[in-house]
């Protein structure tokens, strides 16, 4: 089993920022290593359960495979070696997709994962670990301190624990835990509606550039941390866009389900160069959100301005 070692934080090197981030969809196999997305949608997935609303009607008659819930892969190539972050429902898919980036290896299985919280599309993929399906020999899984309390007395996640299925690894804020000798991945608490867990987002550091994960965030003013700044230190930065403006949500109380609006992130990134815009991806979509369609005049809107949007499968070189 490989062994994973927790680094001070303040033995961790700044990164190299290129001037201009680039993604491609030729592979990974290219690079040291790379970010690979493996899926792009709110929790709930899409279509969304009951919902009649034209974004998901078709949907039931003809699925879009590609609308998996939000998740990254990242590919050690050097190592032959991949991790994946976030457990999502659509994980037997998005870890074939993964495994399948790391030519020189058949393992079937990542090499870890990485949790950011405990809402029902980042962690109840780990069920696929269990004895009714593949019955893993410790996976390592990699947990907050609450989120570890969770999983550890709440059934049936607690047998996948007692039967060593996977193999817990506690993580602290802002302590990064090194991968290899070129990766390091440290998490970084966010404010969220933490009813079980807390909630992080991830920076990784890889041979030659940096990405920053917070798939899910209340708002960017509540964080203890200045996003605008996190930007400028990365390479590429995977961030929370469930809801474009909130309007798409004509049936609940938005304020219950706070997350930054896309419009929101449009105001508040709009004095960034350039270089800085197009490191941010907008990610983690709401079965309502008009940017899943990239000809939709929300997506040109966003595109227009400098900033990218993840779709399925894109690559990101580290």
């Amino acid at each position: 089993m490989t062994k994973y070692f927790i680094l001070p934080i303040l033995c961790i090197l700044a990164c190299t920022q290129s001037q201009e981030p680039e993604n491609t969809n030729q592979g990974a196999t290219g690079s040291k290593a790379s970010i690979i997305i493996l899926g792009t949608i709110q929790d709930a997935g899409s279509p969304q359960i009951g919902c009649q609303k034209e974004c998901c009607v078709d949907l039931y008659d003809h699925p879009d495979t590609d609308r998996m819930v939000s998740s990254i892969g990242l590919v050690d190539t050097e190592n032959e070696n991949t991790y994946l972050f976030d457990a999502t429902p659509d994980m037997v898919a998005q870890m074939a997709i993964l495994t399948s980036h790391e030519k020189q290896s058949d393992k079937q299985l990542a090499d870890g994962i990485f949790l950011t919280h405990a809402h029902i599309g980042h962690y109840t993929g780990l069920m696929y670990l269990g004895k009714e399906s593949k019955d893993a020999d410790s996976v390592p899984l990699f947990v907050m301190p609450r989120m570890k309390e969770f999983l550890s007395s709440n059934g049936p996640w607690d047998l996948l624990i007692n039967r060593r299925n996977v193999s817990l690894k506690e993580l602290k804020h802002e302590l990064p835990v090194r991968l290899s000798a070129n990766i390091t991945v440290t998490p970084l608490l966010v404010p969220h509606r933490d009813e079980y867990s807390e909630t992080v987002g991830y920076r990784i550091d890889g041979p030659d550039k940096s990405a920053l994960y917070i798939p899910d965030i209340d708002k960017w003013d509540k964080w203890d941390l200045d996003i605008i700044e996190e930007i400028k230190q990365v390479d590429y930065a995977f961030i929370d866009a469930t809801f474009y403006s909130g309007k798409e949500m004509n049936n609940r109380d938005i304020s219950q389900i706070p997350h930054p609006f896309i419009i929101e992130s449009l105001a508040k990134f709009q004095d960034l160069s350039a270089t800085n815009k197009s490191k941010i991806i907008f990610i983690h979509f709401n079965h309502t959100n008009p940017v899943i369609d990239p000809t939709s005049q929300e997506s040109k809107t966003v595109t227009d301005q400098g900033f990218r949007i993840a779709r399925m499968r894109d690559v990101f070189e580290m």
